[in-house]
Order: C-alpha cells, then sequence, then structure tokens
C-alpha cells in the first residue's frame, strides 16, 4: 500500500461526509428518482434470474424418468417422500433422454455466452450509455427463454445454443447497472441503494424457484418459459418510459435531488472523458483481491443455484412441487440479509465513521466463511431433512452478507469505471458458472451422498480462500489511477 493511500484509508468516510455532503441538504429518500431507480432495476434483476434459474426446476420435469435407471435418476438415495397425486392433464410436453454429462453441459451453457458480453458490457455502459444496453439485453434474453421449448424439441445442442444467445443478453446487465449507479448513487447510500437493487436478483431466485415447480406441477415444463418470458416483457416496457442514464437527463427528478446526487459525487468522478487506464486498472492489486472474492463466492452461489434441485431430488427425494419450494427457501434468507446488511453498512460508514474498508471486508469474511461452514455441514448430516434443508438455508443466507462487502467494493475504489471494472471481475466470477456444474455432474453420476460431499468441499475450500486473499488485499477509497487522466499516467 502506497504512504498516501493508508493515510486517508482509515478516515475515507468521516471526509466525505463533512466534505461533500454538507454543502447540499440530503434529498429525502421518498418518492426520490434514486429509489424510484434501485426499485425498477430491482424489477429487472429480478427477470434476469428468473429466465436464469427456471431451467434448473424444469430440467428436472424435461427428463424421461422411465429409461434413466442407468444414471439413478429414477429413485432417489434417501426414502422418498409422498407425492401428490399430479393433475391427469399433466405432463403434455416432451420428455427427453439426456444422461447426466449433457445435463451438466445444458445447465451450465448460459455462462459462456455470459462471460462474453461482461467486458463490452462495462465498456459499451460507459460510451453509449446504461439504460439502453440493459433494456435490450434483457429484452434479447426474454425472446430467447419463449423459444425455449422450440430449441429443446430439436435437439440438446440447439438448447445449448439458445441458452448461450440467453447469457449474452444477460451478460451486459450487471455492469450496465453499475455504470448507471456511478452516476446516480451518493457515496454513503451505495450500500442502500445497491442492494435494493440487487436484491431483485434473489427475489428472482426465490419466487421462480418455489412457482416453477407450481407450474410444472399444475400445467407442464413449456409454460415455466412463457409465463416468466411475459413478465420480461413487461419490465422492459416499463424500464423504456421510466428510466434515464443520469439525474441531469432525467425530465422529472427534483432540483434539490439532482444537486444532492451530483454535488456528492463530484470530487469522485474522473474528469478524463474517454480515457480508459487499462494498465493502472489490470495492475492494480484491490480490483484483483475484488476478482478473487467474486470468483470464489460464486462457485459456492452457482453450484447450489444450478445444481441445488437435482440434489433436492435424486439425493432428498422430493418432488417437483415440494422441490421448488425447498430449493428457494436458501435464498429467502439471502435477500432478507442483503437488504439488512446494506442498511447495516451504510449506518457503520455514515453514523458511527467506521473505514469503508473495514465495513466491506469484515461483511465479506461474514459473507463467505459463514457459507462455507453450512454447507460442510450439510454434507454430514445424510438423510437428515430438517436438517439439510436448515443448513442450506443458512449457507446461502449469510451469503447474502457479501452483498455489502467486496460485491460492491468496484464503485469504492474506481466509481468512474466501476461498470469497467464490474465487467473484469464478472468476467472471471462466471468461469465457476461455466465449470462448476459439469464438475459437479461428473463428481456425482452415481448421485450418493459421499459424491456429493466432495462436491460441497470444493465449494467450501474455495471460499475460504476467497475470504483470506480479500482480507488481505482488499481496500476502500478511491484509487489514483481512477480520479483523472494525470493520475492514470502517473501510474503507467
Amino acid at each position: 500500500m502506497e504512504r498516501g493511500e493508508s493515510d486517508t484509508e482509515g478516515d475515507d468516510t468521516p471526509l466525505l461526509h463533512r466534505g461533500n455532503e454538507e454543502k447540499v441538504q440530503r434529498a429525502p429518500a421518498c418518492c426520490s428518482s434514486r429509489y424510484g431507480l434501485a426499485l425498477l432495476s430491482s424489477f429487472g434483476f429480478f427477470v434476469v434470474y428468473s429466465l436464469r434459474v427456471n431451467l434448473s426446476v424444469a430440467m428436472v420435469d424435461m427428463l424421461n424418468n422411465t429409461h434413466q435407471s442407468d444414471t439413478n435418476h429414477s429413485s432417489s438415495v434417501c426414502p422418498a417422500h409422498a407425492n401428490p397425486a399430479r393433475p391427469k392433464h399433466n405432463h403434455t410436453a416432451s420428455v427427453y433422454d439426456w444422461d447426466s454429462k449433457t445435463q451438466g453441459w445444458i445447465l451450465g451453457s448460459f455462462f459462456y455466452g455470459y462471460i462474453l458480453t461482461q467486458i463490452p458490457g462495462g465498456y459499451l455502459s460507459g460510451r453509449f450509455g446504461p439504460k439502453w444496453l440493459m433494456g435490450f439485453g434483457i429484452l434479447g434474453t426474454v425472446v430467447f427463454t419463449l423459444l425455449t421449448p422450440v430449441a429443446a424439441d430439436l435437439g440438446a445442442s440447439y438448447l445449448i445454443a439458445v441458452r448461450v444467445l440467453e447469457g449474452i443478453g444477460e451478460g451486459v446487465t450487471f455492469p450496465a447497472m453499475y455504470t448507471m449507479w456511478a452516476a446516480w448513487a451518493p457515496p454513503l447510500e451505495r450500500s442502500r441503494l445497491l442492494t435494493i437493487s440487487y436484491i431483485g436478483a434473489h427475489l428472482g431466485t426465490v419466487i421462480s424457484l418455489p412457482l416453477s415447480g407450481e407450474i410444472c406441477f399444475y400445467l407442464d415444463w413449456t409454460y415455466v418459459f412463457y409465463v416468466f418470458g411475459a413478465v420480461g416483457l413487461v419490465w422492459f416496457f416499463l424500464w423504456s418510459f421510466l428510466v434515464f442514464d443520469s439525474p441531469n437527463t432525467h425530465p422529472r427528478i427534483s432540483e434539490r435531488e439532482r444537486l444532492y446526487i451530483t454535488t456528492s459525487l463530484k470530487n469522485e468522478l474522473s474528469t478524463s472523458a474517454g480515457y480508459i487506464p487499462w494498465r493502472a486498472i489490470l495492475t492494480s492489486m484491490p480490483l484483483w483481491a475484488i476478482v478473487v472474492a467474486h470468483f470464489s463466492y460464486n462457485w459456492t452461489f452457482y453450484t447450489l443455484l444450478t445444481l441445488l434441485p437435482t440434489y433436492m431430488n435424486d439425493v432428498l427425494g422430493f418432488s417437483i412441487q415440494q422441490n421448488g419450494m425447498l430449493s428457494a427457501l436458501p435464498y429467502i434468507g439471502c435477500a432478507v440479509l442483503a437488504v439488512l446488511s446494506g442498511q447495516l453498512a451504510d449506518y457503520l460508514r455514515e453514523t458511527c465513521l467506521y473505514p469503508t474498508v473495514v465495513v466491506r471486508k469484515s461483511f465479506s469474511i461474514v459473507g463467505m466463511i459463514g457459507p462455507a461452514v453450512f454447507l460442510l455441514a450439510a454434507g454430514f448430516i445424510g438423510c437428515n431433512y430438517t436438517l439439510a434443508v436448515t443448513f442450506l438455508t443458512i449457507s446461502s443466507a449469510l451469503g447474502g452478507v457479501s452483498a455489502s462487502g467486496f460485491n460492491i467494493n468496484h464503485l469504492d475504489i474506481a466509481p468512474s469505471y466501476a461498470g469497467i471494472l464490474l465487467g473484469i471481475t464478472n468476467t472471471f466470477a462466471t468461469i465457476p458458472g461455466m465449470v462448476g456444474p459439469v464438475i459437479a455432474r461428473e463428481l456425482t453420476k452415481q448421485n450418493t451422498i459421499e459424491e456429493w460431499q466432495t462436491v460441497f468441499y470444493i465449494a467450501a475450500a474455495i471460499n475460504l480462500f476467497g475470504a483470506a486473499f480479500y482480507t488481505l488485499f482488499g481496500r476502500g477509497t478511491v484509487q489514483p489511477w481512477a480520479m483523472g487522466h494525470n493520475h492514470g499516467r502517473n501510474q503507467r
């Protein structure tokens, strides 16, 4: 750490509080444009994650179980639960003879498209504006979601291709939203606004998992994609008419709120329009700390996100209807703790004057080590259904605390380049989604509890490493190269 940085590291929040935000009276949160953006972007991420995870539940019903005895899909490891009688009109949709390897590739294929547009998404949103990039990205994903049943009928390779295209569309969403928040989020409200915004991702998981199970139960799996696709079209209409790239381009924002936002950000945003200090960015250790933490956290997150319904069905013996609801429980806890942690993080920074770096590291430690401990515990309780669901729920819930840790640290160290930084970290953090399901399915060919323990061991170990690395190298202040053209040249 440079001497100049250490001098300010411990007092970043108080200086900001005294310097910028006392000059302009704080604008009320109620009915404000910035909180309206948070709610509508939250709806957008609800759509994003609904479209991402609904296949995980639908997959259970898409398989021809009468021909799966060779891959142990005909029965669960633990005694099966009583299955309610399904409506007679159910199962009108096609079913497929996909082995576990094919399933792993289908579930992971989304991320092969998702990884391609992370860095381009951050660059394009900064150059052309984040509103339409995010809007059309999600709209494209909606269109391909509606085509999913047709693709599945054509064959596994067509379904994989459609999922890759969905990933390409969704890949721009987080970098675009980070770019937008760089212009909209006052520094001392970042944790609150961003956790409200990104709680939509958790709610999308929480609602789409059980709802997908009910849709499969009462209708058939094809309607899972039609229902959530229609919701996505509604969001695009609202986003198009109600959202604007910055406070200065919003026609209905109050002058008080516009001044509050722009004044609070004036000392943090770079004045070097169009200049990107790529070398300084790519050699920044605080950025690589976020990369490692993001990769590590997502290994556990994506492993559970894509394979928890499979684990509930193949090991614990829950039916398709029970499966969706129980698979959603971990994400309910995650959503609740994400919002609470956002409120607590900003309270500690603004009222208690804790340094940003201390808050980010503390929340990251809890949000990464906690999930690792309970994930390991879940692998050792055998067929105790209550403890299995409880431990998996606690594991994911504690992960929500990291929403106010490394997850928004990009805006602390380089708000002007937040979209690009998020694109870089999310590129690496997408790799677990690509390889995690494939590796996990290769390790669980017989679906024994011992095989799933290995999957949980790997995820927990990676989480622990990420927490340690971020604790050592994470920072909480704006980096010199992020302040302007001259700083960037000096870094080079």
